[in-house]
């Protein structure tokens, strides 16, 4: 796209955005932004395939004394993960001053704990690096923030006071806190909107500046090693009064004209936008295919393989998975079933009823795990997510318990995440095996924590081959993903057709018609063995045998079926 092109598509979007608000000085205004980065190289970024396996974690997650943590992680993942994952999610490695990372003091200063941009640099010469933008609020420890209270003429509109005028009665948000907070200042006290805590405090994207500064941001990220960015939270960017104040479409303008920059500096970047809410409502940050994100998380995944390894039965999973299909050639899934916040319950209405709900809750608790609410318009609390390691959310106790059964299991529910159209993300935690930490829970009182603990390099690299359960798990998985990336028909672009073969069999058939290769996945989802009939004269490539029609596949087993 010539930069000409590009300037129109921006226009049309800004005046979508600010309405009779629009000036022209806005367009000159990123004209200029534009400019300036025209003088700054770009280091190219590649399309994604199905060699790329995204890990989650947090840049301090595997630590030595000392050193700085992402030195020591870059570390562990060469030597002991290797070239299994591709691309690395750090989660939010800037200064904060809680939320583990997501009430960010400065957008570009690295925690000292972390490292520098050089330790980020040094990093990115060996994975792809994906970067967390949590767009939507900063930390009122933050400069702006404190520009604001003390009414510094720059920051006077950086940030939303409380307004009589201003209807919320409708607002949608995942906290039962407060909507406003009010803080301390020199003239008087100021009021600020907190869509997650009082520590975060919203940013006005209404106010223009504010979307310059943001967007400078961004293309510093694509310039300092991201080849993806997460945007987090990004469904609550825009507030209107009288409306929900998420999803709504100025937030979408938002993000196509920030894909129309990064297409035009660096293409390939991808955008993935994190929005944890009903699929339909989810899927719409892909837009048309080929104009807003390249990726959204698949939220409905996590509690849907949950709930079909707990009752045995795939055919609520199997009915979803059949509205799920390719995108375009640019823009698919992100699949995870684990990341550093809970299970999210929200992606499931419309899917499972209040009952199936119930069951997962009442499993949670039972394996050790917590549980989140939310507050609703009608002044009713509901379930948010559930807050567990996935590994421990899958057992069935009194049935799950010896120790091979566990790990099949486990590798079982990756399976799903590893054959579904998408991109695969996984997370530290899933790959390493592990466990509730019910200290960080208890030291904090934050339900997440239990799903967060931060790992000793030595520690964890003997664990690795010393404990059984995680050595099978890590290895097993590992296996898995080495087989997966030699395999075009799981390119995120390739088509999924879903198989129907009872209510204890999940089978999907990915074909890539580009290639013409097809493989064919089929989960026994059940404890106990059964026969099933394949239909199917081809190659296992797990266990490199010959499928031909019936075959009794064991608990939790699963084949790819290559033709």
């Amino acid at each position: 796209m010539d930069k000409q092109t590009l300037l129109f598509n921006i226009e049309k979007k800004l005046k979508l955005i600010y309405g009779k608000e629009y000036k022209e000085s806005f367009l000159n205004d990123l004209k200029k932004l534009i400019n300036n980065w025209e003088e700054e190289k770009f280091q190219e970024a590649c399309s994604v395939s199905e060699k790329n396996i995204y890990l989650i974690t947090y840049g301090d997650s595997i630590y030595e004394e000392g050193k700085p943590t992402l030195e020591t992680l870059n570390k562990f993942l060469k030597k002991e993960v290797k070239n299994a994952i591709t691309d690395v999610h750090l989660l939010p490695m800037f200064t904060y001053t809680s939320d583990d990372g997501f009430s960010v003091v400065d957008y570009m200063e690295i925690d000292k704990t972390l490292g520098n941009w050089e330790d980020i640099k040094e990093f990115s010469k060996d994975y792809r690096l994906m970067f967390d933008f949590v767009a939507n609020h900063i930390s009122k420890s933050s400069s702006w923030f404190k520009g604001y209270i003390n009414d510094e003429e720059k920051y006077k509109q950086f940030f939303i006071k409380e307004d009589k005028n201003f209807d919320t009665s409708k607002v949608v948000r995942p906290r039962t806190s407060p909507l406003f907070h009010k803080y301390k200042s020199k003239p008087k006290e100021k009021t600020a909107w907190t869509t997650f805590s009082e520590d975060q405090v919203d940013i006005n994207f209404k106010h223009f500046p504010v979307f310059i500064e943001m967007t400078n941001i961004l293309l510093k990220y694509a310039q300092n090693g991201a080849t993806s960015i997460r945007l987090d939270a990004i469904g609550f960017l825009w507030k209107e009064s009288g409306t929900p104040c998420i999803h709504l479409p100025q937030t979408h303008s938002i993000i196509e004209i920030w894909r129309l920059l990064l297409d035009y500096f660096k293409v390939n970047t991808q955008i993935i936008t994190e929005t944890n809410v009903p699929h339909k409502e989810n899927i719409s940050y892909l837009g048309n295919g080929i104009n807003e994100a390249h990726m959204v998380y698949q939220f409905a995944l996590p509690p849907l393989a949950l709930y079909t390894l707990t009752t045995h039965n795939s055919l609520k999973l199997t009915n979803w998975a059949k509205t799920i299909d390719k995108i375009s050639d640019n823009a698919t899934f992100f699949n995870f079933l684990s990341s550093h916040d809970g299970i999210g319950m929200r992606p499931t209405e419309g899917i499972l009823t209040d009952e199936d709900r119930e069951l997962l809750v009442n499993k949670t608790l039972e394996n050790g795990g917590r549980v989140s609410y939310k507050n609703n318009v009608d002044g009713t609390k509901s379930v948010y997510e559930l807050n567990i390691n996935y590994n421990d959310a899958l057992i069935n106790k009194g049935e799950d318990d010896n120790l091979k059964t566990e790990v099949d299991k486990i590798l079982a529910s990756q399976g799903i995440l590893l054959s579904c159209i998408g991109v695969p993300a996984i997370y530290y935690h899933s790959l390493l095996g592990s466990k509730n930490y019910y200290k960080g829970v208890e030291e904090s009182g934050i339900n997440r924590r239990i799903n967060r603990e931060k790992l000793q390099y030595e520690k964890i690299c003997e664990d690795l081959h010393s404990d059984e359960r995680r050595s099978l798990i890590f290895n097993g998985l590992k296996n898995l993903i080495e087989l997966r990336k030699n395999e075009s028909a799981f390119s995120p672009y390739a088509n999924q057709r879903v198989i129907d073969l009872g209510e204890k069999i999940f089978a999907l058939e990915r074909t890539n018609h580009k290639t013409k290769e097809k493989i064919t996945f089929i989960l026994n989802v059940d404890s106990k063995p059964i026969e099933v009939d394949t239909r199917l004269d081809g190659i296992d490539i797990i266990t490199n045998q010959k499928v031909c029609g019936k075959i009794n596949l064991e608990a939790y087993k699963f084949l790819w079926i290559k033709f």
